[in-house]
């Protein structure tokens, strides 16, 4: 959630209410204004209430035009209607939900047997309100496994956390938060990613573990998982550190088991640990949801796992809060149930020929470089073309959204700060017809940007659209 501030705004500013807006009569039915940053002293009808508040919402950005988000911004009415009906059902109340508690294992089973578990009956899991929550858990877990097996030298030694500077922010989180050092490995060239030796290189004694982003959110391109695990194998031999890895699948865990099945990436093998999804991203379910599973129940210590006696049972429970609506892990059951591996498949396969196909007539026009081409996550990054000195990336961003288009545009970071990209993430719902819709409007644009006398931009960092 981001954090806000108080009201920049005098305190006594007030919304404007139509006259309309009154239940029956518009002159002795009139409403009060209602003030904007304290509560007003009476109520108002629903149906005025209701309108004021969508009002304001229709300077919202079309969440369907919306290609900075991976996250869910389509479901069909059924699964729309199951969440209303959930949505009054608190998760940690497993008791007096058991159903829906049984759903949530049967998703966890699911997800296991779907990432290769050794057994998926041992494997451990739970769903999480997203990644984020997901990697706070998992990092947690490692944390822990670490301090353990350094119980003679914790808490003196500092624990550290190897990872690509292309994570996540809520990686970094987890590290202020839990007083863990980052160490990230930096970009280099044409290497928008972790590179396994490089990792390898940073670890020592006091590394409770290694990230890899199965889809970076920067370019959509995989981590070479398999390869990391390999660096850290060869590290072991030679020094004796055993470093477990978790494999950060916010998105590709959702997209590789069914498009790129040869790609070994997941509880296949040994040194992996544990995995997190996000079931509102290429999972295909509304936010917020997201799942946190390990390889069996010796990768998660029990005494991170809380046993209560609430509201008449004992429920074991691992995650950060004791409130939760149900009604997002029953909208996952009912994907997987609704698709199945051919389903997804079929979706999944979709999303990255519109990526392919978009990304190829972006490139045709001559303007602009791509980085990656969708054929990884449904998602590619491209820059202007070396040649091009009249407009940047972000010129393109801001005249994208005069057209509704959200495209983010955003610099890399260390060692590439040189590197300035615009990313289109293609998702269900972005359909050929949407992408050809965007390539027009790209390509209408484009004269009007060459007669630019220069990029136009003076805050970069205002310009982004790009935060996580």
């Amino acid at each position: 959630m981001p954090f806000h501030e108080g009201p920049r705004r005098p305190a006594e500013h007030r919304l404007s209410v139509n006259p309309f807006y009154g239940p029956a009569n518009p002159l002795g039915d009139m409403v009060e204004a209602p003030p904007t940053h304290r509560l007003p002293d009476q109520p108002m009808p629903p149906s005025t209430a209701h309108q004021l508040v969508r009002d304001e919402l229709m300077l919202d950005g079309n969440a369907r035009l919306n290609l900075a988000t991976f996250v869910t911004t389509w479901m069909e009415p059924e699964a729309g209607i199951l969440m209303a009906e959930c949505r009054d059902k608190n998760m940690i109340d497993k008791d007096e939900y058991p159903r829906t508690a049984e759903l949530e294992r049967r998703c966890v089973a699911m997800l296991a047997d779907l990432w290769n578990a050794p057994d998926p009956s041992t494997a451990v899991g739970c769903s999480t309100t997203g990644s984020s929550e997901a990697c706070m858990l998992a990092g947690m877990a490692l944390k822990r496994r670490w301090a353990r097996r350094n119980a003679d030298r914790y808490p003196g030694a500092r624990p550290n956390l190897v990872m690509g500077v292309n994570v996540q922010v809520c990686w970094e989180k987890f590290c202020t938060f839990w007083e863990v050092e980052a160490r990230l490995v930096p970009m280099e060239g044409e290497r928008f990613h972790l590179d396994p030796q490089a990792a390898a290189e940073l670890c020592d004694e006091n590394t409770i573990g290694v990230v890899g982003i199965l889809g970076s959110t920067f370019d959509g391109s995989y981590e070479p998982i398999a390869d990391l695990c390999a660096a850290l194998d060869a590290l072991q031999e030679r020094t004796g550190y055993d470093i477990p890895v978790h494999v950060d699948g916010a998105s590709g865990a959702m997209v590789a088991p069914f498009l790129d099945e040869d790609l070994v990436w997941d509880f296949r093998l040994p040194r992996v640990a544990s995995i997190n999804t996000s079931g509102h991203k290429y999972g295909l379910v509304y936010p917020g949801v997201g799942w946190a599973l390990w390889r069996d129940a010796a990768a998660l210590p029990e005494e991170l796992v809380f046993r209560v006696n609430y509201l008449g049972g004992d429920m074991p429970t691992f995650a950060l809060n004791f409130s939760r609506p149900g009604a997002q892990v029953v909208a996952q059951y009912y994907t997987f149930l609704r698709l199945g591996r051919q389903g997804y498949r079929a979706v999944q396969q979709a999303a990255r020929d519109v990526a392919t196909e978009l990304a190829g007539r972006i490139e045709a026009l001559g303007d602009f470089r791509l980085l990656t081409r969708g054929d990884e996550l449904p998602v590619f990054a491209f820059t202007t073309a070396p040649e091009v000195k009249a407009y940047d990336v972000f010129d393109v961003s801001r005249r994208l959204r005069e057209s509704g288009w959200l495209v983010p545009a955003y610099t890399f970071p260390a060692n590439r700060e040189d590197l300035s990209v615009l990313r289109v993430v293609c998702r269900n719902g972005f359909s050929t017809d949407l992408a050809e819709l965007l390539a027009q409007d790209l390509e209408r644009l484009l004269p009007d940007l060459r007669r630019q006398p220069r990029p136009l931009t003076e805050d970069r960092g205002a310009a982004t659209s790009f935060h996580h």
